[in-house]
C-alpha cells in the first residue's frame, strides 16, 4: 500500500524534469497518487517533461498573476479529477533587479512587487482557488528556502520568502477550521533552472557541501520531493503552519 494511494495531487511549477515539482509528481505517483500539473508560458515543454513521469500526467495553464486563470481553476481540474486531497504550491520568481550584489538597496518597487506576489501572494490565491475541491484532511504545501538569516544575494526573493512563511500561517489559521492543513518544506539547495538564475547560487552550494550534518547532494531532489509527500500523506495529521526542513540539518548548526 502506498503512502498516497487514492490521493488526487495538483502540482504547480515544473519547468523541467531537474524541477523540485517534477520529483515531487513522480515520487506521489510512486507513491500511489493521481497527480494533475499546472504549467505557464512554455506548456509544450511542461507537456513534454509530464510523459517523462511514470503515468504521463494532464497539465492545466496557470498564470497566478492572472485572475481569470485562479478563477477557472477548479473547473478545468475536475475535468480529471472529482476533487483534490493535495496541492503543491512551487512557484516562485524575481526579476533580475530584485536579485545580486546591490540589489536590495537599488530594486524598483516594481520588481519587488512582482517577486512578492508571485512568490509569496500566490500560495493564499492558489489556496483560494482549490478550496473548492479540497475536503478535511487536505493538505497544502509550499516549497520554501528558510529565511530566517539574510543569504548573499538572495535579496528581495529572501523577503518574498519571509512573506512565503508569514502566509503559511495565516492561511494555516483561516484553512484549520475546515480540516485543510498548510505547511512548508524549507529545501536546501538543488540545481535547478530556478537556482541558476539566483546570482550567487555558487555560494550556497559549498556551505551545504561543507557543512550539512547529513551531508547534501545538490544534484539529487529526491530527499526534498519524499518530505513533501508526506507532508501530502495523512501521516502528519496535526501539523499545520510550519516549516519542515530538508537540508541535511544544516539549519541546525554553526560554522
Amino acid at each position: 500500500m502506498g503512502l498516497l494511494d487514492g490521493k488526487r495531487i495538483l502540482v504547480t511549477g515544473i519547468i523541467t524534469d531537474a524541477s523540485i515539482a517534477f520529483h515531487v509528481a513522480k515520487a506521489a505517483q510512486e507513491a500511489g497518487a493521481t497527480v494533475v500539473l499546472t504549467g505557464f508560458g512554455r506548456l509544450s515543454l511542461v507537456k513534454r517533461v509530464a510523459k517523462r513521469l511514470p503515468q504521463e500526467a494532464p497539465v492545466i495553464e496557470l498564470d497566478v498573476q492572472n485572475q481569470e486563470h485562479l478563477d477557472g481553476l477548479a473547473d478545468q481540474v475536475r475535468e480529471h479529477v472529482d476533487g483534490l486531497d493535495g496541492v503543491l504550491h512551487s512557484i516562485a520568481f524575481a526579476p533580475a533587479g530584485a536579485l545580486g550584489e546591490g540589489a536590495f538597496l537599488s530594486a524598483e518597487w516594481s520588481d519587488v512587487s512582482t517577486a512578492i506576489e508571485v512568490s509569496a501572494y500566490s500560495l493564499k490565491s492558489l489556496a483560494v482557488a482549490c478550496r473548492p475541491l479540497l475536503s478535511r484532511g487536505s493538505s497544502i504545501v509550499g516549497m520554501d528556502f528558510d529565511n530566517t538569516v539574510a543569504w548573499p544575494s538572495y535579496d528581495w526573493m529572501g523577503v518574498a520568502k519571509s512573506a512565503l512563511e508569514s502566509t503559511t500561517r495565516y492561511l494555516a489559521r483561516d484553512l484549520g477550521p475546515d480540516g485543510i492543513r498548510v505547511n512548508l518544506v524549507a529545501a536546501g539547495p538543488i540545481k535547478t533552472m530556478a537556482a541558476n538564475s539566483i546570482p550567487g547560487f555558487a555560494s550556497f552550494e559549498q556551505a551545504w557541501t561543507d557543512r550539512a550534518p547529513l551531508g547534501w547532494d545538490l544534484a539529487d531532489p529526491t530527499p526534498v520531493a519524499k518530505t513533501a509527500c508526506a507532508l501530502l500523506s495523512d501521516w502528519l495529521p496535526a501539523t499545520t503552519g510550519e516549516m519542515v526542513h530538508a537540508d541535511g540539518g544544516f539549519h541546525a548548526v554553526g560554522v
